[in-house]
């Protein structure tokens, strides 16, 4: 399936903007609350590569439960989001925290930082949104510092023949029938578009390759439902 989405930017911030209240019950209900533990291998996993005080630029944060959990390990994490609604709901869910994370509204196709400001670009379930994702991660290389980590979460499509046809099932057809009931019809319904649209595993870390990574690879979760990609920026 090839990527005909309309991501144009205010769109997507306007769409963000208006479910940011009940964007994590819906987060949590379509991954039937795997989410969590996702994301906690998906941390587990960055810390055996980056150390525990390191700089950490969260991208496409939206309401923080990825920047929470980094800071919650002791990073120094900054969430930057085009939306400043869901951005919101990310301050209040970290007000609590040591060291308490920084929050910029931004893109990613403009990330306003120097050239190698961090240890490491994390990136959950936001990078299939991304409508030009060639200037994305050349953005990302330059404010990574040299030999700097690229740790992506994205949803996925299962490898296994019949856990793939479940999985498709629920998403066409069960998933967009819960948004319209909770009147998010336009939310889940592009929610699946851009899951099936977005390419995965080989074909990322091709994509990350030719803007400039190294040493990429992926790991799948749950059965092939979610996957995690990693890169490493040049230089070191």
């Amino acid at each position: 399936m090839s990527e005909r989405l309309d991501k144009d930017e205010k769109r997507i911030s306007g769409m963000f903007d208006s479910i940011a209240s009940k964007y994590d019950r819906m987060n949590h209900g379509m991954s039937l609350g795997i989410d969590r533990l996702w994301r906690s291998r998906f941390v587990r996993q960055l810390g055996r590569k980056i150390p525990g005080n390191a700089t950490v630029l969260d991208l496409a944060c939206g309401t923080g439960d990825l920047t929470k959990a980094l800071s919650e390990k002791g990073y120094h994490v900054t969430g930057l989001d085009i939306s400043s609604e869901m951005m919101a709901v990310a301050r209040e869910k970290c007000r609590y925290l040591s060291p308490k994370p920084t929050f910029v509204l931004g893109s990613a196709a403009q990330i306003p930082f120097k050239d190698n400001s961090f240890d490491a670009v994390t990136i959950a379930f936001g990078l299939r949104n991304f409508d030009n994702r060639e200037l994305c991660l050349d953005e990302i290389r330059r404010v990574l510092k040299p030999g700097g980590r690229l740790a992506v979460l994205e949803f996925a499509l299962p490898r296994n023949p019949t856990l793939r046809s479940l999985y498709l099932f629920y998403f066409k057809h069960v998933l967009p029938l819960a948004g319209r009931l909770v009147g998010s019809g336009e939310a889940y319904g592009y929610l699946v578009d851009s899951v099936l649209a977005f390419p995965r595993y080989e074909d990322i870390c091709g994509e990350f390759e030719d803007a400039g990574f190294t040493g990429t690879g992926f790991k799948s979760y749950s059965g092939g439902i979610a996957c995690s990609y990693y890169a490493s920026a040049p230089g070191r």
